[in-house]
C-alpha cells in the first residue's frame, strides 16, 4: 500500500443497494421515461435541440444523418451512435409515430421490419410540425441546464405547442417500470384539451366521448372499448387492436381476404410469415395462398380461400392464431417534477395545460421587458428628436463619444441606455418620416405593454391565449382518425369460428351424440333401402335426430326432470357412420341419468325474445307444461330442475312456442288430441304440469308432440314397421286438453305401433334412422295427402329384425333437386345447400 493510503471498510451489502438506486434513477430519470410536459426522453429532445442549433428546419436543405447525429453526441448525448441515429429513424417513420417529427430522405426502414441504411447514407430536416415543439425556445420559456461537460447549455424540457405525450405517445423500459402510451389524433386530443381549459372541474368520463380512443399510425380496428375506458380512468389498461381487413370475390366467385392495415408495431413479414407456418401446420385450414401485393399505394395482404370455404371463420381464426389481432397494454407512466407517477387522462391534459401556462407567462415576462426595453430607448430617441439642434451641437463639442454620452445623459437626464442610442443614431432617423415612424413605434409598444400586464394579470386570458394556440395548431395539423373503433367486441365470440350451417345431431339409446353437416346424407324416392347411418354397440341404437343451426343452444332435458345447456359447435363432429361421443363426457349428468327431450334455440340474450316465447315439455305418460323461455336463459353448469317428473314417467318432448300455437299429442296406440296451447297456463320451472292425453291402457305412452302456428302445415304419422301418412290437420277436430283424442293412423299388424309424429310441409325432406343404424332421406313432396283414420304408405323397406327408432323433418331448399337421388358430395352440395 502506498504511503498515505488507507483501506476504508464499508458494508458491500449498503455499498450495491446504493449504487443500484443510482444507476436505477439515472435510467428513470435520463433514458427511459418520457417528461410529462414535453411528451420527449433526453435522446429526442436533445436530437430536436440540435437539429434547431444546427438551423435543419423543415424549409431548409436536409443535411447528411451523420452530421446530425454528431452534433447531438458531441454536445448533449455521450451515448453510443446507435442510439441517437435509431432515435432519429423511429421520429421519421409514418408507422412508428402518428405525427412524425423528423422529415427524412432515404432508406429509414419499413414496415416489414428491414434496416434503415447507415447514417452516412440518408438525410433528414425537422418536419414542419417538430418546429412547434420548439417555438419560443428563445424567449426565456424554459429552464436550461449545463451539457455533460459544462461547456454548453441545453433545454431541461421543451416549450411544445403540441401536446405530445398524447398524440405520439411513448414506449420504454426503466428499473423496475415501464411506460406504455398510445398516441392519439390531434384533432381529438386538442377537443379534449380545450374543454379541461373551458372546465378545470370536468371528469375523465367527461373527456372520453372527445378523445374517443388511441389512433395508431397504421389504422386498424379497435375492437371493444372497456379497455380504453380504464386505460383513461386509471392509467392502465389494455386495448384489444385488430387489423382492417375485408373479403373480395374474383375468378369464378371465389373469396379473398384482403388486409388493408395491420395492428400497431406488427411487422407485417413476420404476420405473413405466421400465416403460411399455421396453413403448413394445418392449423388454420381453408386458406390457398399468401400474398403480399403491397406497394407505393398502401398496404395490401392477398389471403386466398379454398373453394367452399367461409371467408369470415378463416378471417376469425387469423385474428385468434396471429398478431392480426393483438393487445396494446396501456402504462401511462411519465416524469412528473423529476419523479415517476402513473397518471389518468385528466392528469396527462392538466400537466399539459399547466406547462403550456407557465410557457406563456414566462414568453409574456420576456416579451414585456423587451418590449420595456426598447420603449425606455424609444424614449430617449424621441427626446433627442425633439431637441435636434441641441442633441447635435452637445455631440459636435465632445471630443469623445462617452464625453457626448455624459453631456447628453446631464442635459437631458437620459439613462446611459438611452445616450448610447442617441450618439449611435444614424443620420437618416433625423428626418421627418423617420420622427414619425419613431413615435408610432412608441405608440405601438405602449400598447403591446398594456396587453402584456394585462395578460400577466388575468389567468383567464392565459387560458384563452392557450386554447387560441392549441386550436391554430389543430387547424393546421389535425387530421381525421386513423384507427376505427368497433365498440362491445371486447372478447372473441366462439361462434365466430363456425360457420351458421346446419347439422344433423344424433343421441343414441345410450347417450351418445354427435353432429353430422346435413349435406352428407342424400335424398332418396319413397320406398327406398336407406343408406348406412351411425355404427353403434349391439344393445346400441339412434333414439334421436333432430336439425340444428351451429350457432343454435341446445337445451338437453332429462328423464329426471334437469335442464342443460350445450352449444352445437360444442358438440364433437362426426361422420355418418361414427358413434359420437357420451353425453356425459360434455355435460354434468348423473351416471344413471339420460337426455330424453331437446329444444334448439338460437338466441338465450334477447330480453324481448325469451319473455314472448314459451317451452312446452311433454311426458310419455300425457302430462304437459308450460313455461316462460326466460326461466331457461341462464345457463348453469351443472344444470338446473326443468319440471319435477312422477314416478314411473319420464320427459319425451319440447317445443319452443310463442303463445299463439296449437298443440298435438299422438300415443302409441294411433290416437291424437288437439287442443290450443292457451287452455295451458304458464307455470314455475320446477312444477310437475297437467294431463294433456288421457292414455288408453297401461301399456299405452306418448309418442310425440307438435306445435302448429296455421293449418298450411300437415300432421305426418310413422309407425315401428315402416308405414306412414300425411294428413291435412284440419281432420284433427279441436277438444279440451285431457281427452283420449281421435285416430291418427290405423295400427295394424303389418304396420306395427305408431312410433313418431312430426308436422310438415311440401318443403321438408324426411330423415328416417333404423335401429341398425340405416338411414333414408326422402321429400315429402312425395307423400300424398290421405285421411287420418287410414294405414298410410311403406317409407322404407326394413327388414325382419329391424325397426324405426327415430325420424326428423328437414327443410329443403326451393331449388333443390328433391326427386334426384344425388351420385356423391360435390354434386350434393350444388344441388342442395342448407
Amino acid at each position: 500500500m502506498a504511503e498515505g493510503e488507507r483501506i476504508i471498510k464499508i458494508n458491500i451489502e449498503e455499498q450495491m443497494k446504493s449504487a443500484y438506486i443510482d444507476y436505477s434513477m439515472s435510467v428513470i430519470v435520463s433514458r427511459a421515461l418520457p417528461d410529462v410536459r414535453d411528451g420527449l426522453k433526453p435522446v429526442h429532445r436533445r436530437v430536436l435541440f440540435g437539429m434547431n442549433e444546427l438551423g435543419i428546419l423543415s424549409n431548409r436543405s436536409y443535411k447528411k444523418s451523420a452530421r446530425i447525429v454528431g452534433e447531438v453526441l458531441g454536445k448533449y448525448h455521450p451515448h453510443g451512435d446507435s442510439s441517437v441515429y435509431m432515435t432519429m429513424v423511429r421520429m421519421a417513420q409514418d408507422w412508428s409515430l402518428r405525427y412524425p417529427l423528423i422529415d427524412g430522405q432515404g432508406n429509414f426502414g419499413s414496415i416489414d421490419g428491414d434496416s434503415p441504411a447507415a447514417m452516412r447514407y440518408t438525410e433528414a430536416r425537422m418536419a414542419k410540425i417538430a418546429e412547434e415543439t420548439l417555438s419560443d425556445l428563445d424567449k426565456n420559456t424554459v429552464d436550461f441546464q449545463p451539457n455533460f461537460d459544462e461547456s454548453l447549455k441545453e433545454p431541461t424540457v421543451l416549450p411544445t405547442r403540441i401536446p405530445n405525450l398524447l398524440v405520439n405517445g411513448a414506449s420504454g423500459i426503466a428499473v423496475g417500470m415501464a411506460t406504455n402510451m398510445p398516441p392519439h389524433n390531434l384533432a381529438d386530443t386538442i377537443d379534449a384539451i380545450t374543454a379541461y381549459i373551458d372546465n378545470k372541474d370536468i371528469e375523465v368520463s367527461d373527456l372520453i366521448p372527445i378523445i374517443k380512443a388511441p389512433d395508431f399510425p397504421t389504422g386498424g380496428i379497435i375492437s371493444g372499448y372497456k379497455g380504453v375506458e380504464e386505460a383513461y380512468e386509471t392509467g392502465r389498461g389494455r386495448v384489444v387492436l385488430r387489423g382492417k381487413a375485408h373479403v373480395e370475390i374474383y375468378g369464378n366467385n371465389r373469396e379473398r381476404i384482403v388486409v388493408t392495415e395491420i395492428p400497431y408495431i406488427v411487422n407485417k413479414a413476420e404476420l405473413i410469415m405466421k400465416i403460411a407456418d399455421l396453413v403448413n401446420e394445418k392449423k388454420i385450414e381453408g386458406i390457398s395462398n399468401v400474398n403480399d401485393e403491397s406497394d407505393r399505394e398502401g398496404m395490401r395482404i392477398v389471403i386466398d380461400i379454398k373453394k367452399d370455404e367461409i371467408s369470415n371463420v378463416v378471417l376469425n381464426k387469423l385474428y385468434k392464431y396471429t398478431q392480426l389481432q393483438t393487445s396494446f397494454s396501456v402504462n401511462n407512466i411519465a416524469l412528473v417534477k423529476g419523479r415517476p407517477k402513473l397518471l389518468n387522462l385528466k392528469d396527462l391534459i392538466r400537466y399539459f395545460v399547466d406547462h403550456r401556462h407557465e410557457v406563456v407567462v414566462r414568453r409574456t415576462q420576456f416579451e414585456l421587458d423587451q418590449a420595456e426595453k426598447r420603449a425606455h430607448i424609444l424614449e430617449g430617441l424621441i427626446i433627442a428628436s425633439d431637441n435636434i439642434d441641441e442633441v447635435i451641437a452637445i455631440i459636435r463639442g465632445s471630443k469623445t463619444p462617452d464625453e457626448a454620452r455624459e453631456g447628453l445623459m446631464s442635459r437631458f437626464s437620459l439613462s446611459d441606455v438611452q445616450a448610447r442610442a442617441i450618439v449611435e443614431m444614424r443620420l437618416r432617423q433625423l428626418t421627418g418620416l423617420e420622427q414619425d415612424k419613431l413615435r408610432q413605434e412608441y405608440a405601438d409598444i405602449q400598447k403591446f405593454i398594456e396587453r402584456c400586464k394585462e395578460i400577466l394579470a388575468n389567468e383567464e386570458l392565459r387560458m384563452q391565449i392557450i386554447k387560441d394556440e392549441l386550436l391554430e395548431i389543430k387547424a393546421q395539423y389535425g387530421d381525421g382518425r386513423k384507427t376505427e373503433i368497433v365498440p362491445n367486441a371486447e372478447e372473441f365470440n366462439p361462434e365466430d369460428f363456425y360457420a351458421d350451417e346446419e347439422m344433423v345431431i344424433t343421441i343414441s339409446h345410450l347417450g351418445y351424440i354427435k353432429r353430422t353437416p346435413l349435406a352428407e346424407f342424400k335424398t332418396q324416392g319413397r320406398g327406398g333401402v336407406g343408406s348406412k347411418g351411425s355404427t353403434t354397440r349391439d344393445e346400441d341404437f339412434l333414439e334421436h335426430l333432430f336439425i340444428a343451426s351451429m350457432h343454435n343452444t341446445l337445451l338437453l332435458f332429462t328423464e329426471k326432470g334437469k335442464c342443460f345447456w350445450l352449444k352445437v359447435y360444442e358438440i364433437p363432429e362426426g361422420t355418418k357412420t361414427s358413434k359420437g361421443r357420451a353425453i356425459q363426457n360434455l355435460l354434468n349428468i348423473e351416471q344413471d341419468d339420460q337426455v330424453l327431450a331437446y329444444i334448439n334455440v338460437k338466441r338465450l340474450d334477447d330480453a324481448e325474445y325469451i319473455n314472448s316465447n314459451f317451452i312446452i315439455l311433454c311426458t310419455k305418460k300425457g302430462i304437459i307444461k308450460k313455461t316462460s323461455l326466460e326461466a331457461y336463459s341462464r345457463p348453469r353448469q351443472n344444470g338446473i330442475n326443468a319440471i319435477t317428473v312422477r314416478d314411473g314417467d319420464q320427459l319425451l318432448e319440447a317445443r319452443l312456442t310463442n303463445g299463439n300455437h296449437e298443440i298435438i299429442i299422438a300415443v302409441k296406440s294411433g290416437k291424437a288430441i288437439r287442443f290450443h296451447e292457451n287452455i295451458v297456463r304458464a307455470i314455475g320451472r320446477t312444477a310437475s304440469g297437467v294431463r294433456g292425453i288421457t292414455l288408453g291402457s297401461d301399456q299405452d305412452e306418448v309418442v310425440g308432440m307438435i306445435c302448429v302456428e296455421n293449418e298450411s302445415e300437415d300432421v305426418l304419422v310413422v309407425s315401428e314397421k315402416g308405414y306412414g301418412k300425411r294428413s291435412g290437420i284440419e281432420e284433427y277436430r279441436i277438444t279440451n286438453r285431457g281427452g283420449k283424442g281421435v285416430k291418427t293412423i290405423n295400427i295394424t299388424e303389418k304396420t306395427g305401433s305408431l312410433i313418431a309424429i312430426k308436422s310438415v310441409v311440401d318443403t321438408n325432406d324426411l330423415m328416417i334412422i333404423t335401429e341398425n343404424g340405416l338411414t333414408i332421406r326422402l321429400p315429402i313432396s312425395e307423400l300424398r295427402v290421405m285421411g287420418r283414420a287410414t294405414q298410410g304408405v311403406r317409407l322404407i323397406n326394413l327388414r325382419a329384425d329391424d325397426a324405426i327408432a327415430s325420424i326428423a323433418r328437414v327443410q329443403i331448399e326451393a331449388n333443390a333437386d328433391e326427386n334426384t337421388e344425388l351420385e356423391n358430395d360435390q354434386a350434393e352440395e350444388e344441388a342442395e345447400t342448407i
